[in-house]
């Protein structure tokens, strides 16, 4: 069983739209180990597996991360390309 807790539905909402738009996020979040990162992403997908539901988006340098959107803080719009 999975300790993913659901996050609220108009956040979730903000992501897919910020997907649909091509909007850039700067995105602070923590990881498995409690450290925070902070970083701007563009956010490509959601999936949901194992009970639990992430964010996949591409970071500046390229890489693609995979969020699990109960880790995530705070995601605040940049402005757009």
């Amino acid at each position: 069983m999975s300790d993913y807790r659901s996050i609220p539905c108009d956040s979730y909402d903000h992501f897919e739209i910020a997907i649909l738009h091509g909007q850039r996020l700067r995105v602070t979040w923590h990881d498995e180990q409690a450290r925070q990162h902070v970083e701007t992403l563009c956010p490509r997908d959601l999936q949901t597996r194992n009970g639990a539901e992430y964010l996949l988006a591409d970071m500046q340098t390229g890489q693609r991360i995979e969020l699990r959107l109960d880790r995530i803080v705070q995601a605040l719009p940049l402005e757009l390309p």
